[in-house]
């Protein structure tokens, strides 16, 4: 079951199965309960984890106090690599929605494990620069651009994270209510409301409660480039 697990996940894919093997049988597993936290913004970085089962949640508070989703993520997803750094805080908290299971290793078997496969410790590094960059991108976006093209890009990459089809397009597979999507923006649950409504009318989503299905990519990344 690890096995399979790690295969799906992005920062283990493609690699061989005796690494894989190493990996799954230095995993402890983690279960969360929904509402409850796997780790807080701030605190000391001391595990990596892949979700097994359930969703999570990214957040961070802002130094006015706002919380801000920074991502949503379900099962083979990866969070935490940032744990292979001496010394390193979690920039984020990440947040049980459902009851959750985890694969989890602590910093000292994440060492173990890079010593023994060193493309382990070279993909962690390259994985702490992508999510970097990745919160540069985001805070950029928050900053400077528009609620529309904002709330399009969130839909566009939680649709290719966690997409599943459906009769009418592409299923976003997590629960994901409208107030969910205005944290994620940085904007209002007037505004998400308002915004997805005038999608819906010119079909370019779906949406109901806690789903949105994505009907017309094309015009979604449109907005989402701002383009003509």
């Amino acid at each position: 079951m690890h096995h399979d697990l790690l295969r799906r996940c992005t920062y283990f894919t493609d690699l061989p199965d005796v690494i894989l093997t190493a990996a799954a049988s230095a995993a402890q597993v983690r279960r969360v309960l929904g509402g409850e936290f796997f780790f807080h913004q701030g605190d000391p970085a001391s595990h990596f984890y892949v979700l097994a089962e359930g969703n999570a949640r990214l957040s961070q508070i802002t130094p006015e106090g706002r919380q801000i989703i920074m991502g949503l993520i379900g099962p083979s997803h990866e969070i935490g690599i940032i744990a292979a750094i001496a010394g390193a805080v979690y920039p984020l908290d990440l947040q049980a929605i459902q009851d959750s299971l985890a694969l989890t290793w602590d910093r000292a078997t994440l060492r173990t494990l890079f010593d023994a496969h060193p493309v382990l410790a070279l993909r962690a590094l390259h994985m702490v620069s992508a999510r970097f960059v990745e919160l540069q991108d985001r805070y950029r976006e928050l900053a400077t651009e528009r609620v529309e093209r904002r709330l399009a890009r969130a839909i566009l990459r939680l649709v290719a994270q966690v997409g599943q089809p459906a009769s009418d397009g592409v299923t976003i597979a997590l629960p994901l209510a409208r107030q969910d999507l205005a944290e994620l923006t940085g904007t209002t649950l007037f505004t998400v409301s308002r915004t997805l409504s005038a999608w819906e009318n010119v079909g370019i989503v779906r949406s109901g409660r806690e789903r949105v299905t994505l009907c017309d990519p094309e015009r979604l990344t449109a907005i989402a480039e701002d383009l003509p």
